[in-house]
């Protein structure tokens, strides 16, 4: 089989044997001594555009067969789109801040990173980024496709960091942005906030418990009994300042072996029985949820008094029918705290240790606090059970450790006021496959916001002050003079900078009466970062918008198909895409998919994938 071409390949014979190695570089100089990319561009300048937006990858390590896939899935639409006879640019973009580089230089490169100047350590990923940016972009033209690799969009770049904040000033003025105490996901192995899509769900052993707590107000109830709760977070005992029931499920107070009195849900007396191994059991009354509120217990491990409260949450569909309640550790305990005006105790740091106000338990990570709370509850008599209980639980997508719910004042984006805007977009795009509509359908309906801040150092700041009162300055007018002092500058001007230099000039503030200001310390979500690429690698390059397609692997619709329709419609009140096309994964022997993190990706690309390539090049000049 011989394969010819006057104007692609060099002007010797290509003969197709085992030499496509010493080869297809020769084939791709000439390409690009023939300028390839920009005579396909010429030969339908004048007709109607077609865009593809290149989802960027992290820059990180060489690519692997999964990057591999998904490029050449993107140059196929490219140049099938150009054949038929569309202008076509393909600009192609990489994402490079966030946590995977700050551990790959402690890791690999030794910087110590709490011992140097936070902008040298910032220069010093940025170095690192660019490096793999470049590595990769190698790689990617080594595969045969073709872009505009001279000029791609990387989130670092201080042109991109503007458009960035200039989409945060739109969101702000429109009231989607906010600041909030509320229980969000924590990863105390990367120390920081972590968004829904940073989450994944793995099976985890923990401690199933069963506690017992003395009543205290029984109303008129005449026999001491105690409250019967259950929790596979130990840990978070200390933190108790309820129990939760709910209004119309029926309680009974039950005689359990002729001694000791509980309250428990009425239809879980049958199973507690059989779980807790009770010998006899005896029902001394019932009675309705609404009719506890108020009551109140005295905590197992402390001398606090808390309340019993109705909460909305609570289900007879296992444990015990009454609640535990932490409102610094959950959702629903922070939604039923404030409803009580309970405080938001959260007796933990940022690295997973607990804090003074855990008394005992001082200093302790959590697994360990959780043995402590174990041994101590059992010793004081108030432990009915400890078993091991085996169930899905949330980790950290890129450390694959346990994260825990954790109450810490963070920067928020409102999904409930876009929620009407989003899901209206939704329907108006195209899905492939079809089931694309439903799965985002179900993401948004579920969401309420976005938790947009981390505690990290290489990333985009968020550009917002704080008065001298400690209340927030958020104006969409002093975000934009910062985004303008990012594009001559960059982000780094924000470290280097006084507060004072980075406002605009003669700004004032009644609540700083001595003119004095002090800047945020977080960064935005790297998910903002890539999401925002619709302006700062679409719209600032020429590209239309909405893009025509985004085409990613089906783990983007948590990650960036979200967070880009989030700030897209934020923005501009449309989807930034028309399509959105998704494709599966390249999986080892064993069925996983291929990836870093789980350590089995492939550097190279099989010759058949780039024969392909080079077919269609081919074809494309007929």
């Amino acid at each position: 089989m011989e394969y010819k071409s006057t104007l692609l390949m060099p002007k010797t014979d290509f003969k197709m044997r085992g030499n496509l190695g010493q080869n297809e570089p020769l084939m791709q100089e000439v390409w690009n001594e023939q300028d390839l990319y920009n005579k396909r561009l010429l030969k339908n300048k004048d007709n109607t555009p077609y865009v593809l937006h290149d989802g960027p990858p992290y820059a990180n390590g060489n690519i692997h067969i999964g990057h591999a896939l998904n490029k050449i899935l993107k140059d196929f639409v490219v140049r099938y789109k150009s054949m038929q006879g569309f202008y076509t640019r393909y600009v192609p973009g990489w994402d490079t801040h966030g946590l995977p580089i700050e551990t790959a230089l402690v890791k690999y490169k030794k910087v110590k990173r709490h011992e140097i100047p936070k902008v040298e350590f910032r220069k010093l990923c940025a170095e690192y980024a660019l490096e793999q940016v470049d590595k990769q972009r190698t790689q990617f033209k080594r595969l045969g496709i073709l872009g505009e690799w001279d000029n791609p969009y990387i989130t670092l770049k201080p042109e991109y960091e503007a458009s960035q904040l200039e989409v945060f000033a739109s969101m702000v003025e429109k009231g989607l942005i906010f600041k909030g105490l509320k229980p969000i996901f924590w990863s105390p192995s990367s120390e920081t906030a972590l968004a829904e899509a940073e989450i994944e769900y793995h099976d985890k052993k923990s401690p199933s418990i069963y506690v017992a707590m003395d009543a205290v107000e029984k109303f008129d109830v005449a026999f001491d009994f105690k409250f019967l709760i259950w929790t596979t977070t130990p840990w978070t005992i200390p933190a108790n300042l309820a129990i939760s029931v709910g209004d119309q499920i029926k309680y009974s107070y039950i005689r359990v072996n002729d001694s000791e009195n509980y309250l428990v849900a009425t239809e879980l007396i049958e199973d507690l029985t059989t779980r807790l191994e009770w010998d006899k059991v005896e029902r001394l009354d019932e009675v309705k949820g609404k009719e506890l509120e108020g009551m109140s217990y005295k905590h197992p491990l402390y001398e606090r008094v808390s309340p019993v409260v109705i909460g909305h949450h609570v289900t007879i569909e296992g444990g015990t029918g009454l609640v535990h309640t932490a409102p610094g550790h959950g959702e629903d305990d922070f939604i039923i705290g404030q409803q009580y005006g309970l405080e938001t105790l959260c007796p933990v740091d940022g690295k997973g240790f607990m804090t003074e106000e855990a008394g005992q338990y001082e200093g302790q990570f959590i697994d360990e606090c959780n043995k402590s709370v174990v041994k101590d509850l059992d010793d004081l008599g108030y432990l009915l059970k400890m078993e091991w209980f085996t169930h899905s639980y949330p980790h950290d997508w890129r450390t694959k450790k346990p994260v825990i719910f954790r109450a810490t004042a963070q920067w928020f984006a409102s999904i409930e006021t876009l929620k009407e805007d989003m899901l209206k977009e939704i329907k108006s795009i195209n899905w492939y496959p079809k089931w694309g509509e439903v799965r985002m359908e179900n993401m948004v309906k579920d969401r309420k916001a976005w938790c947009i801040s981390r505690q990290r150092t290489w990333g985009v700041p968020i550009p917002v002050f704080y008065n001298e009162d400690g209340t927030e300055i958020l104006d969409s007018a002093v975000i934009k003079h910062v985004a303008e002092v990012f594009r001559t500058e960059g982000s780094n001007a924000w470290y280097l900078k006084e507060a004072k230099e980075l406002l605009p000039a003669g700004y004032t503030n009644p609540a700083s009466p001595n003119n004095e200001f002090t800047k945020e310390t977080d960064i935005l979500d790297v998910w903002f970062d890539s999401g925002t690429s619709h302006h700062g690698g679409m719209k600032d390059f020429g590209l239309e918008y909405p893009a025509d397609l985004y085409l990613e692997g089906s783990d983007q619709y948590r990650g960036w198909f979200n967070s880009s329709l989030s700030t897209g419609v934020a923005k501009t009140g449309k989807s930034p895409y028309k399509t959105c096309l998704t494709h599966g994964f390249v999986v080892d022997a064993k069925g996983r998919k291929m990836s870093k993190s789980e350590g089995n990706e492939t550097s190279y690309v099989y010759g058949l994938l780039q024969l392909i390539i080079n077919l269609m090049l081919e074809s494309v000049m007929k």
